[in-house]
């Protein structure tokens, strides 16, 4: 079965004025889809990928073509993404997520600025990611491109339960070379449910 674009979970609009309607357009409708087209052209030419699961394939990262490995995981990525937003405003940590990242990193501030500071500080086009290790902690780790902490080549491996887009297509239509500007902002639309519903998903 081919892969899909998702559906996004929201209007165009709704993210707005943190993620303008135009960019969710083009970000979901131009970006994800170009992925997501590379990729099943990649899979149709090479049967062992065939019919498995996209997160068991990109596990193995380091042995993956470069087209799959690429567009694997920008769709992984990108539609991890939209679900990890809502409209602004919506939701503030709460529970098990609330306590483990006080516990870490002493506030949600503090929190906050770490992961801003490891999206600022991503050389080029890539991610910042909130992780779950396997040690049951909690790590903020990036990747380059569309790598992600799920695949053996990444620096820090675990279980995504926030991932920020910091490629300049996320943003640059309203803060152009303002990468900080727009990490900043971003937090404004973050569905902590959805989060928390990711941190309890890890542990069971």
């Amino acid at each position: 079965m081919a892969y899909t674009v998702p559906p996004l979970p929201y209007d165009y609009g709704a993210l707005a004025p943190v993620i303008d309607e135009q960019t969710m357009k083009l970000h979901h409708d131009k970006h994800h889809q170009a992925y997501v087209d590379n990729l099943n052209k990649a899979v149709d030419a090479d049967g062992s990928l065939q019919g498995r699961d996209l997160a068991e394939i990109l596990r193995g990262a380091s042995s993956l073509p470069k087209p799959v490995r690429n567009n694997g995981g920008g769709h992984w990525n990108h539609s991890f993404f939209w679900e990890a937003m809502a409209a602004p405003g919506s939701s503030e940590p709460q529970g098990e997520l609330r306590d483990a990242i006080a516990s870490k990193w002493g506030s949600q501030e503090g929190f906050q600025e770490k992961f801003n500071a490891a999206g600022v500080g991503q050389f080029g086009s890539g991610w910042v990611w909130l992780v779950a290790t396997g040690e049951g902690g909690l790590e903020i780790t990036a990747t380059p491109n569309q790598d992600n902490p799920l695949m053996d080549v990444a620096e820090v491996r675990g279980t995504p339960i926030l991932g920020n887009d910091v490629w300049e297509h996320a943003y640059y239509l309203t803060y152009q070379n303002r990468r900080a500007d727009y990490l900043k902002a971003w937090w404004q639309v973050v569905d902590w449910n959805r989060a928390s519903q990711r941190l309890a998903a890890a542990g069971s």
